[in-house]
């Protein structure tokens, strides 16, 4: 006879969601349920997300706001428990949740210790029993259960499996990939790896673009382009930061993984990213307000009229990169086309992005395709159930990777619980 009923390994969003799930699952007699947790201290990545204070979900979720595994399959899932069932989980758990304009849900305590805290309470009181401290080296399917080997002590025996490990993001929070690899050796397809949500480092030059150090810390809405070959093949729009090593900010986060899936695809391919004012899509509409606003502020000094789409800063030297020209009545077509160009396509010389330790989020993982999105079961191994970032599936940033990690958690869980 085993030890438990269910087994979780990872005690991060997705793992106590699950044991949370699959411990309010059945009320007429109570599951043994185990959490196994490498680290010491469980929930480490929920306690740094979004600055401290942990975005929680999004107002509106839907699959266009993920990568990786198809749509109709994220769907489901999400569906399944979807943004408003997990507000008002969070409340029965004592957690009051805030929409900022942002569309941003964080706890009303700004913490993000409030969250955790109320995950662990919930799970202690349903009597699941969290062992930290304790890496699981080997997850070994028997005949009717599974055998569960330990990084110390003997192993233990569980009907059934939730893996909730993670993806390779952010390990000194437990994200080691040890899960990934445990899941090749038992069969599964892994997609393979990068980082996801990870800031953009550029290359030094006396381009404007290269010049980034010198607008280090400012922060402005502008549009990203990928280009692959000379075609478009991801446009995003968002807040960007200057730093030290390059950009950083959601939308340059959110690009990375398409920069590093390129890359991966094609290690040869001609990659470029360009930066544009969010409002001007082309060279053509940049050069058309240059010429509205040449007639509406002939004497307008350059630097001030682009300081309506960028900070002050930025906006200074992008006009000093035309010389002696002062106002817009000093504009040749000659100066308004090559400003329109920068204005819609400024090259951001992109040469890579900060590791694991930098990055939000991990794109790859288990191929959904051989997930059944109805239970977060295996198909290829019945009673092993998968949840989390070890997916496939990565979302951008706002609360949306971790409404996947509610929705994924609390399907496995309750069908973890329900078979019997």
């Amino acid at each position: 006879m085993s030890e438990y009923d269910i087994a979780i390994v990872g005690a991060g969003a997705a793992g106590l969601a699950a044991a949370i799930a699959a411990g309010e699952a059945t009320s007429e007699s109570r599951l043994r349920i185990a959490i196994i947790e490498g680290a010491r201290t469980p929930g480490a990545k929920i306690l740094v997300s979004g600055g401290g204070r942990c975005n929680v979900t999004n107002q509106v979720v839907s699959p266009e706001d993920f990568w990786g595994g198809p749509h109709p399959t994220i769907r489901r899932v999400l569906g399944a428990f979807d943004v408003p069932r997990t507000i008002e989980w969070f409340k029965k758990l004592g957690v009051r949740l805030k929409l900022e304009p942002d569309g941003k849900y964080f706890p009303v305590t700004n913490d993000a210790q409030t969250v955790l805290d109320a995950l662990l309470g919930r799970v202690a009181t349903l009597g699941i029993k969290l062992i930290p401290g304790t890496r699981v080296i080997s997850v070994e399917p028997l005949t009717n259960h599974f055998k569960i080997g330990l990084s110390k002590g003997s192993p233990i025996h569980a009907d059934r499996v939730i893996i909730a490990t993670g993806g390779l993001a952010l390990p000194k929070s437990g994200s080691d990939g040890a899960g990934i690899s445990m899941l090749r050796s038992l069969g599964h397809t892994i997609v393979p790896t990068t980082p996801a949500l990870a800031p953009l480092i550029l290359g030094k030059s006396s381009d404007l673009g290269g010049r980034f150090s010198e607008f280090s810390g400012v922060s402005m809405d502008v549009r990203l382009r990928l280009r692959r070959n000379r075609q478009v093949t991801a446009e995003l729009t968002g807040a960007l930061l200057f730093t030290h090593f390059g950009v950083s900010g959601p939308v340059a986060m959110n690009l990375s993984r398409h920069w590093l899936r390129a890359k991966l695809e094609d290690e040869r391919a001609a990659l470029h990213v360009t930066m544009g004012s969010p409002t001007l899509s082309s060279s053509e509409a940049a050069d058309q307000w240059l010429i509205e606003q040449s007639a509406k502020h002939p004497r307008q000094h350059l630097a001030t009229i682009l300081a309506t789409l960028f900070p002050e800063r930025f906006a200074k030297a992008l006009a000093t990169e035309l010389g002696d020209v002062r106002t817009l009545a000093h504009l040749t077509r000659e100066d308004r086309l090559r400003l329109a160009g920068m204005l819609s396509d400024l090259p951001l010389p992109v040469t890579g992005t900060r590791d694991y330790s930098h990055a939000e989020a991990t794109a790859g993982g288990v191929d959904l395709h051989e997930i059944d999105p109805r239970t977060m079961q295996s198909r290829k191994i019945p009673g092993l159930y998968l949840c989390g970032e070890i997916l496939d599936v990565d979302g951008r940033i706002g609360g949306f990777n971790f409404q996947w990690a509610w929705s994924s958690g609390h399907v496995a869980g309750w069908a973890a619980a329900e078979r019997d």
